[in-house]
């Protein structure tokens, strides 16, 4: 991996309309394109809202709904990750969805604790969520963590992702719906820490390593 440009989405996603949050991910694809990043993630449901208390997740969206976005990544060479709700032997659970610009749909996984990706390869590898001792892929170069914590959750979920990244030393990139999304390197020394609102936080590698950056969405 000589140079690789990501980032993560800042967005939270605050009802179920589908077709409007397709909408909202295609200015953010459009401003990671113009940072000439390669890879965008989105924190969890992003494409479908919060789950209702009493109703519960909403449906997956359908193949002609995400259409734009596999248009859109097609037209920027651009992978996105999004997050969205999945059917799994009948139980409805939170998922992500991989757009490629090499792939004519969306690949639906469950969510899991994390993916791991390595540039340009147009698969994720899920990280158990209940395992004790997690595998990883070993060429995997990206843990990503698609998130929606809030102020009484985020300290907890940062200070996991960076022991995450320094026990398996591999990087972490961190989309929370609520702020504080962030960028560790794969000692787990934080890179980039974004503050509220909507935003790119954006990190690229290259010969100095991990570098990264805060851009507002416009």
């Amino acid at each position: 991996m000589s140079h690789w440009n990501i980032a993560a989405a800042q967005y939270a996603p605050l009802h179920d309309c589908v077709d409007d949050h397709v909408e909202h991910h295609l200015r953010f694809i459009t401003a990671a394109a113009g940072q000439q990043c390669q890879l965008l993630v989105f924190p969890e449901l992003s494409l479908t809202g919060p789950a209702a208390s009493d109703l519960g997740l909403p449906s997956p969206p359908g193949e002609q709904a995400l259409a734009p976005i596999v248009e859109a990544v097609r037209t920027h060479a651009i992978t996105v990750i999004a997050g969205l709700s999945v059917d799994v032997h009948g139980q409805r659970q939170k998922g992500l969805a991989l757009f490629s610009p090499s792939q004519p749909r969306a690949i639906r996984y469950p969510q899991g604790r994390g993916a791991c990706l390595m540039p340009g390869n147009p698969q994720l590898t899920i990280v158990d969520g209940k395992a004790e001792l997690p595998t990883l892929d070993p060429l995997a170069a990206l843990f990503t963590s698609s998130q929606a914590v809030g102020e009484s959750r985020w300290r907890e979920a940062i200070n996991r992702l960076q022991r995450f990244a320094h026990k398996h030393a591999i990087a972490v990139l961190m989309a929370n719906a609520h702020g504080s999304s962030a960028l560790w390197d794969s000692s787990g020394q934080l890179i980039v820490r974004a503050d509220q609102g909507e935003l790119l936080l954006t990190g690229s590698w290259g010969q100095q390593g991990w570098q990264g950056d805060i851009i507002p969405l416009r």
